[in-house]
């Protein structure tokens, strides 16, 4: 059981009420968000991811050397529970789209293919969902969208954002490129937005709705942090 004594005042657990919470994807961002909501207090946590770790996953993920070959969802879990007390309800499939979901949904997957699918056949106009937070990170850049994904000019904007995989920073090898000091700044970020989407919808605070995106560049002498 999470203390949120020192944090009640911008986020109170008990007026979350158990809302759920759906994560989709365990990597670089995910596993780092579903830490900080577990740290949060918030319970009712369900993730969703079918791949197993690999040891160059040690470096910008959350997971050690003793988690590879588990599966992430397995490894996620054992550390939010031995650090915060939370079990986690684990999903170890690839979400193809139509899976049920909460109120909240992280969009968290590898590929801008599955944004678009889980988008399209989970998300769009379907009146469950109140909020959908998107993040997209390179080595050191990132965007975060937080929108609701019933509102039209909110979908027209985010399908606007939309790019495909072959525009993707990768490696030489074809693989994604992923920094964990960049995955700090853009997990966090994200989970402000609930946070801040939360306090707004609840009324609990005197506070503005959030923006849909957050942009940022944090190469040396030329850091930068933009909202839309």
């Amino acid at each position: 059981m999470i203390d949120a004594i020192r944090h009640i005042s911008i986020f109170d657990p008990d007026l979350f009420a158990g809302k759920r919470v759906d994560v989709i994807g365990a990597g670089a961002i995910g596993s780092r968000v579903i830490l900080a909501l577990a740290k949060l207090g918030i319970s009712n946590i369900h993730v969703w991811d079918f791949d197993t770790v690999a040891a160059h996953n040690i470096a910008n993920q959350v997971f050690g050397n003793d988690d590879v070959g588990k599966l992430k969802v397995d490894a996620v879990a054992e550390l939010v529970e031995r650090q915060t007390g939370t079990v986690i309800t684990k999903h170890p499939v690839k979400v193809e789209g139509g899976e049920p979901l909460g109120p909240v949904v992280f969009v968290l997957p590898d590929t801008m293919d599955s944004r678009k699918t889980i988008f399209e056949k989970s998300l769009r106009y379907r009146p469950s969902v109140a909020l959908m937070i998107e993040v997209r990170m390179g080595t050191d850049n990132g965007r975060v969208y937080a929108i609701n994904p019933c509102e039209p000019a909110q979908v027209k904007y985010w399908e606007g954002t939309l790019y495909t995989d072959a525009e993707a920073e990768v490696s030489a090898c074809g693989t994604a490129l992923s920094v964990g000091a960049t995955a700090d700044v853009l997990s966090g970020l994200a989970t402000w937005y609930l946070i801040r989407w939360f306090a707004y919808a609840s009324g609990v605070a005197d506070t503005q709705a959030p923006e849909w995106s957050t942009i940022i560049g944090l190469r040396p002498n030329n850091m930068l942090v933009g909202a839309i």
